[in-house]
């Protein structure tokens, strides 16, 4: 079990746990996650990226978005609770090296697992840009933080409300085309990141995407996770969760996370129907 140190309600359903799991702090490296179960008769497992660590005191962060069963699930745990399985961390870590200046990409959510990239990539002395992009201001997470280490931080809005109204690919093939990148990586949604890919191809910038794809047991024996990166099979929990962008099928990565897009729509309505009369969340469906 993990028990749950700190909570804290960064925006309407995106919230931050300390956690403690000394273990994995110490071993954690950027871009690993862990694997998390809520309910151990009846939840699910799924992947959570470690956005932070403190080996010293021997705790993980977690971000999540409550917009399924087990993180409106996970939402509703407090100080002292424990989460039942907490296993990791897993997946292959970012290969990190001094490439000149490097983008980081990011789409909602997908602002928590980039910043230990960020914190890595600049460790490694690194040039780095930052773009962040959300539907609307109240969505934007850890400004402060990126802020704090990158060398241009870029935050853009759907609306409007907030930084410049675009999607961020906007910057990036501006950055591309004036001081073209020796490295990009996204993290986001999966149309987010296949766009990222798309405008990166021509400047010919070696492009990666963090993919979060349907994981059962994390170590590769399931296959639930399988993708498609130049013409071969790969499975996320394992080989990665970063890949080539240019590489990647997106068009079959995405069909396969839709595969229980209705099941998920049930368990979801199920779980806030509880919430709404008081029950308990943390059971199976």
């Amino acid at each position: 079990m993990a028990k749950v140190l700190e909570t804290h309600q960064l925006s309407s359903d995106v919230y931050k746990f300390v956690v403690e799991a000394p273990l994995i702090a110490e071993e954690r490296r950027a871009g690993q996650f862990i694997i998390l179960q809520t309910d151990l008769e009846a939840g699910e497992r799924i992947p959570l990226t470690i956005a932070d660590a403190n080996d010293e005191k021997g705790t993980i962060t977690l971000i999540f978005q409550a917009v399924g069963k087990t993180t409106i699930d996970l939402a509703q745990f407090k100080i002292g609770d424990d989460i039942p399985v907490l296993t990791g961390p897993l997946g292959t870590t970012t290969h990190i090296e001094n490439f000149g200046h490097a983008v980081c990409i990011c789409g909602g959510i997908g602002t928590a697992p980039m910043y230990p990239i960020v914190q890595a990539l600049k460790k490694a002395g690194n040039k780095v840009t930052v773009i962040i992009g959300a539907r609307r201001k109240d969505l934007i997470i850890m400004e402060d933080e990126m802020k704090a280490l990158a060398d241009e931080l870029v935050i853009c809005t759907d609306d409007g409300s907030y930084g410049r109204k675009c999607l961020v690919t906007e910057p990036l093939k501006e950055i591309c085309e004036k001081n073209k990148p020796n490295y990009a990586i996204a993290i986001g949604p999966p149309i987010m990141m296949k766009f990222c890919a798309e405008t990166t191809r021509p400047y010919e910038v070696k492009t990666y995407a963090s993919l979060n794809s349907i994981m059962v047991d994390g170590t590769g024996m399931c296959g639930c996770c399988r993708v498609t990166v130049g013409g071969k099979v790969k499975f996320v929990c394992v080989d990665g969760p970063e890949f080539e962008a240019h590489q990647i099928d997106w068009e079959s990565m995405m069909k396969r996370m839709g595969t229980y897009k209705q099941r998920e729509a049930l368990a979801k309505e199920k779980a806030l129907e509880k919430l709404k009369t008081g029950e308990s969340c943390k059971c199976g469906i």
